[in-house]
């Protein structure tokens, strides 16, 4: 009921011309740069987003965009849209088998941040794994934590998926997460095999992104070495090799400089100090979290913000998000639905 109520919102601030009135609004505000985030692309209308987006928005690399934002003299521009950055983070298979197709069917840039240590062992992302494992437990019963789960039980089988995804979130070191990790599939009995189904969340290969950059469509980000939260890592030092070893290896395989990096997760109680501090010393010129605003020239360049990109959302409801309508009427939205 909720999303349909959303979808005819969104129909009528569409139809009425505000969310037009909304983008040229921002257009007249001054330089801004909305960059989306995004990390599947099956499972929804993509190709719709990006027809839209691209007639709407000026679309662009995130480092050719960024340059241009923190360009001291503003560039005088023949066309006037806003600038748009589409990225994706993770590196999921599906962003080779859909966003880059659309990308190249549309001639729209996109920019994929990557995890090197997934991209090189093709494991699934630690943060599906609650829900996979326990989808494929081939044990009936298991004891964790001094509990035991009846995993025929639809209850239990989500109780065990949450209390895995939890202590995986919290891990004080990438060690200690593959440690429980093995031991977790050990428990349950989760054979090796791939179905069909879990292929479109494997990370994708070297192969695959070198196709993608000799297109000259999909540039390339920095998402750490293993994707851990930043903040929660026990050592610095630790912090500081993963976001540094993420930068060698992606130069090293891309064959050019990386100046962009992306906070996995990416929220302020993510992050830390320790980590901005890390990003700098490692090199990069920028980086990205996952609070939602538009970058301006008063930016932080080390804080920067994103709008959160959703494949199954409606495109009438990403058109008057992206517009900025969206948030400006939120207050009043969340009093219609209750929350």
């Amino acid at each position: 009921m909720r999303q349909l109520l959303g979808r005819l919102v969104a129909s009528l601030l569409y139809s009425s011309g505000l969310v037009g009135l909304s983008r040229w609004s921002m257009r007249r505000s001054g330089r801004h740069l909305i960059i989306l985030n995004y990390h599947h692309a099956s499972g929804g209308d993509l190709g719709r987003h990006l027809r839209y987006l691209n007639r709407h928005y000026r679309m662009m690399h995130l480092e050719e965009a960024l340059e241009e934002l923190y360009a001291e003299k503003k560039k005088v521009m023949h066309d006037q849209r806003t600038p748009l950055v589409l990225t994706f983070d993770d590196g999921y298979y599906d962003n080779y088998t859909h966003a880059f197709k659309l990308a190249c069917q549309l001639r729209v840039p996109i920019t994929i941040f990557l995890i090197p240590g997934y991209v090189e062992s093709g494991d699934y992302f630690w943060w599906g794994e609650g829900r996979r494992l326990v989808k494929r437990a081939q044990v009936d019963n298991v004891t964790f934590d001094e509990k035991t789960y009846h995993l025929q039980q639809p209850h239990d089988r989500l109780q065990l998926t949450q209390t895995i995804d939890k202590r995986l979130r919290h891990v004080g070191s990438v060690e200690e997460r593959e440690i429980f990790l093995a031991k977790v599939r050990q428990m349950l009995a989760v054979p090796t095999s791939v179905t069909e189904e879990e292929e479109k969340d494997r990370p994708f290969s070297w192969k695959e992104i070198r196709e993608m950059q000799q297109s000259g469509w999909v540039s390339f980000g920095a998402h750490t070495m293993h994707h851990p939260i930043l903040s929660y890592l026990t050592d610095p030092a630790e912090v500081l090799y993963e976001v540094r070893e993420c930068r060698t290896v992606l130069e090293q395989h891309l064959g050019q400089e990386v100046r962009v990096f992306a906070y996995p997760v990416g929220r302020w109680e993510h992050i830390g100090d320790e980590a901005v501090q890390a990003v700098q010393e490692a090199g990069y010129k920028w980086a990205v979290t996952t609070m939602c605003n538009s970058a301006t020239p008063q930016s932080d360049p080390y804080r920067l913000e994103r709008q959160l990109g959703d494949v199954s959302r409606h495109w009438l409801v990403m058109a008057a998000e992206t517009s900025g309508i969206w948030k400006m009427l939120s207050p009043l939205w969340k009093r219609v639905v209750g929350s």
